[in-house]
């Protein structure tokens, strides 16, 4: 399967071309509201998983199928199955993208910023989100479940060092789930925290898809503007990303290709998928063989049907054929 995916729609940031740099699911968390399940592989070390040249080349291959539809891309973003600074290529590659004159966002859990060089490969992105979920190691253990050489101290000291030598757009994300970060003190003490880095949004979210565990829900709704008017009292220019982002989902007329590759990273509402399908010109027997052979997931989450790729599948069977 190609490692880009989309354009899919972004709270963030427009139509969002994805960039999977990280094979299912190596990731230097296991945070409990994933939305791509738990974690397969916990991984801390920086290493090459798929070359530049590959990365650069799907990338150039979709946009040309894009541009024959005049399908517009706001950024290109790295928002694989894991941790994207795990790449070792990840600097190169942003660097060798830069030549499409599209900007380029990365998406990190911010979990190796304690590298001097994960900072380096950072900086050179238009776009940065660092998740931010609390500044309690306690509560960072039980919500981000590190991996068990993952730092605490160094992630938040490479935190603030990324912060203040980044020129670009600094964006952090802090990920509410009731029950664990959703009280008064760790409210205000991440509030205080991020109010340090100066960045130019810092979104708040809740949990909106499947998440790995079951019981990870989303605060209620007073207590996720209480967040907001915490953090907006600090001084911070703060944004609530609560709601469904839509189904503007762009095709490239394979209705089974862009499943696939949406699912990986973004599972999908039912109501988009079916836009989807409707765009491809694809039939419903192909979704329903999808889910019948085990590619795709079909699960229900907050009154709502969703489609998950299954990357136990898909892991599995990479393993096996690791040159296709």
């Amino acid at each position: 399967m190609s490692v880009v995916f989309g354009p899919v729609p972004s709270r963030r940031l427009g139509k969002s071309l994805g960039i999977n740099n990280i094979p299912p699911k190596e990731c230097t968390f296991a945070c409990v509201y994933c939305q791509l399940g738990n974690t397969l592989k916990l991984e801390i070390e920086r290493k090459v998983f798929y070359s530049t040249e590959k990365i650069v080349g799907e990338v150039e291959k979709h946009i040309k199928l894009l541009n024959r539809s005049n399908n517009k891309i706001d950024f290109l973003t790295f928002v694989p199955d894991g941790e994207p600074t795990l790449d070792l290529n990840l600097g190169t590659s942003i660097s060798a993208l830069h030549k499409l004159g599209i900007k380029i966002a990365v998406i990190t859990n911010s979990s190796l910023t304690g590298n001097a060089e994960v900072r380096e490969d950072l900086s050179k992105a238009d776009w940065v989100s660092l998740k931010i979920d609390t500044v309690n190691e306690n509560t960072w253990h039980k919500i981000n479940r590190p991996h068990g050489r993952v730092n605490f101290s160094s992630v938040l000291e490479g935190v603030k060092i990324f912060s203040n030598v980044f020129n670009n757009f600094l964006a952090t994300e802090t990920m509410l789930v009731r029950g664990f970060n959703d009280n008064d003190d760790e409210l205000n003490a991440a509030a205080d925290f991020i109010a340090t880095l100066n960045p130019n949004k810092a979104y708040i979210s809740i949990p909106t898809r499947p998440p790995a565990e079951n019981g990870c829900v989303p605060p209620d709704i007073e207590v996720i503007h209480k967040a907001y008017q915490i953090f907006k009292s600090k001084g911070i220019d703060a944004e609530l990303i609560i709601g469904y982002e839509g189904n503007e989902f762009s095709s490239t007329g394979n209705f089974v290709e862009d499943i696939l590759n949406i699912t990986a990273v973004h599972p999908m509402r039912n109501d988009a998928v079916e836009s989807l399908l409707e765009k491809d010109g694809g039939m419903s027997s192909d979704l329903d063989s999808l889910v019948n052979s085990g590619e795709l997931i079909k699960l229900n989450y907050n009154q709502e049907v969703f489609y998950l790729r299954n990357l136990k599948k898909w892991r599995k069977r990479e393993q096996a054929n690791p040159n296709q």
